[in-house]
């Protein structure tokens, strides 16, 4: 397994952590087949996504993308500059899921997995997927508004601005980032929900490789 597929391999692990297949029939307790996380799952589950290798590297490129357009000029330029941004890239990974992916789900009981559709158009399936920021479910299989959604990126804007000298204060700029934050978890959970597919269509990693094949529907 070359270079590519050793990168490919733990991409895959981070898009896989929080996706659970299939939605329907959702089964939770006492089936016991696709469980409901308890709060300490639900922990253990924040702290591996804060320190994959992939939380890092997605700083460091957010950093540098800063460090080309100047954003936050308090912090300068420079080595120095670049490890600022890199430090409030990482906090930035780290205290969104935090409130998205654990604070809000235990305060809620709600499920912070994404359930993949796995059947149907492409169209439902993209539907779905866009879905998820405002559908979430309980962690009793019924579903519920997405408040982690709405609350974790909300939360994680204004906490944002204690570390990020140069970000734009008031309602307006707060409210356009927490779109903004939204649109891009929906664009996520659209490659959550073809991954399986993708992976195998282009010969990539995927956990389960002995998973039932996605199928198409009217």
């Amino acid at each position: 397994m070359g270079p590519f597929h050793k990168v490919m391999g733990i991409f895959a692990q981070k898009v896989d952590r929080e996706s659970v297949h299939p939605i329907h029939p959702p089964r939770y307790k006492p089936d016991a087949v696709l469980c409901s996380l308890e709060p300490k799952d639900k922990l253990l589950l924040f702290v591996r996504e804060s320190v994959d290798p992939v939380t890092f590297l997605q700083a460091g490129f957010n950093a540098g993308l800063s460090q080309a357009t100047n954003g936050d000029p308090p912090f300068g330029q420079g080595m120095a500059g670049y490890g600022k941004r890199l430090g409030a890239s990482y906090v930035d990974q780290v205290q969104y899921r935090f409130f998205k992916g654990f604070a809000y789900p235990t305060l809620f009981s709600e499920d912070p997995r994404y359930y993949r559709m796995t059947h149907g158009s492409a169209g439902k399936r993209i539907l779905h997927a866009m879905s998820h920021s405002l559908i979430a479910y309980r962690d009793n299989g019924h579903r519920m508004f997405n408040f982690s959604e709405l609350l974790g990126n909300a939360t994680g804007v204004a906490f944002s601005n204690v570390y990020h000298p140069g970000n734009p204060r008031g309602f307006v700029p707060a409210a356009r980032d927490v779109g903004i934050g939204m649109a891009f978890d929906s664009g996520y959970d659209v490659i959550r929900e073809f991954w399986p597919g993708l992976s195998r269509t282009l010969h990539l990693p995927f956990r389960d490789q002995n998973e039932p094949k996605e199928t198409q529907g009217p």
